[in-house]
């Protein structure tokens, strides 16, 4: 029987059922930079989201909280993904006189089941490439061999792969899709000895289930083995939208967790609750001296602590590096209005 969504009193849209529950929907969708918000972000992005909505399903991911058709993800597990958005790329691409690395995607994983169906991330990946522009991802899944066949092309691309944990057993029980913990190792040094930059993202850390300093020590040298120089984490941020799903999905794991957790993120940022801000600190300091010990570059997500009631980003104690993911990527710019490719004109530093 055919399944018909509405998205919007005047929007109405067929789920196609293979291979997971989606729609296609025609988009105006704009290339953008980060939003106005709080944030240490220490170079710029252009921001590139194919898909709302994700089948590897993270229990946590904040982006579930976001409205519109991640909603009807959240909701009813439908994807929507955006027709022909690789061509609407290209074009927005050639109206640029100055232009970012791209990253894809902030808010779903860009290589979930779906993309193998539809291929919009190698498709946008070639219209960074193919106009000199470097692009960036950040995944829990595997990479198909002709997005890094592109992103070796283009000097300042790189690549990070996002880990819960390194035990198996674990990962599956946060989320539905993406590769095993061993994939994602080999991925990073697949990608690796084909010369792209990779980090490795602890992101987030849970805690109580993977906050021991036995198991991110481990996942810390294994990523470094594997070929990864730079490390970026966070604590789990619960969006105070979404607690009540994350705290029953945590009772799964034992009698007291979520009474426990509940009294750990007694810190309100915004609209989310944060893990108290000593905690978060000693996870923090303890993960900067494993990577100072390896050589590794260091640095974290979104993290803040209240000072006198504005929030202060906490890169500037922990970081390690100039930029947050450890490499610096130019800006790039278009000499001549014919002129298809780009050229690199500055290195982006960290903000003073």
């Amino acid at each position: 029987m055919e399944r018909v969504v509405r998205v919007h009193p005047s929007k109405t849209f067929h789920v196609l059922p293979d291979p997971v529950p989606h729609i296609i929907v025609d988009s105006n969708k704009q290339l953008h930079g980060w939003y106005s918000g709080k944030r240490e972000c220490t170079a710029e992005r252009l921001l590139v989201n194919p898909y709302n909505g994700c089948g590897n399903d993270c229990f946590c991911c904040y982006a579930k909280a976001l409205p519109g058709y991640f909603q009807l993800f959240r909701k009813e597990g439908i994807i929507t993904v955006f027709r022909d958005f690789g061509t609407s790329v290209s074009r927005q691409l050639d109206s640029l006189r100055v232009a970012s690395c791209g990253y894809l995607s902030p808010v779903t994983d860009p290589f979930q089941s779906i993309d193998r169906t539809y291929r919009l991330s190698e498709k946008i990946t070639r219209a960074f490439i193919e106009r000199n522009v470097p692009i960036e991802f950040v995944t829990k899944s595997k990479v198909p061999d002709p997005v890094l066949d592109l992103m070796v092309q283009q000097s300042h691309s790189f690549c990070q792969f996002s880990f819960f944990t390194h035990r198996e057993d674990m990962r599956l029980a946060f989320m539905k899709g993406g590769a095993t913990c061993e994939q994602l190792f080999s991925e990073i040094s697949r990608c690796r000895k084909r010369g792209l930059w990779v980090v490795c993202r602890i992101d987030p850390i849970i805690p109580k289930l993977t906050d021991a300093r036995t198991d991110l020590e481990y996942l810390v040298r294994r990523a470094h083995d594997a070929g990864a120089r730079h490390i970026v984490a966070s604590v789990m941020d619960v969006p105070i939208r979404l607690r009540s799903e994350i705290w029953k999905h945590l009772e799964n794991f034992g009698d007291g967790l979520v009474y426990d957790l509940q009294n750990l993120y007694s810190e309100k940022i915004d609209s989310t609750l944060h893990a108290k801000i000593e905690y978060r600190k000693r996870i923090f300091d303890w993960l900067r001296n494993c990577c100072d010990k390896l050589g590794m570059g260091f640095a974290l997500c979104m993290e803040y602590e209240l000072v006198d009631g504005v929030p202060r980003g906490l890169n500037k104690e922990f970081m390690n590096t100039v930029n947050c993911e450890g490499i610096d990527v130019p800006i790039y710019i278009r000499h001549g209005e014919t002129e298809r490719s780009l050229s690199q004109v500055q290195t982006v530093m960290a903000a003073a």
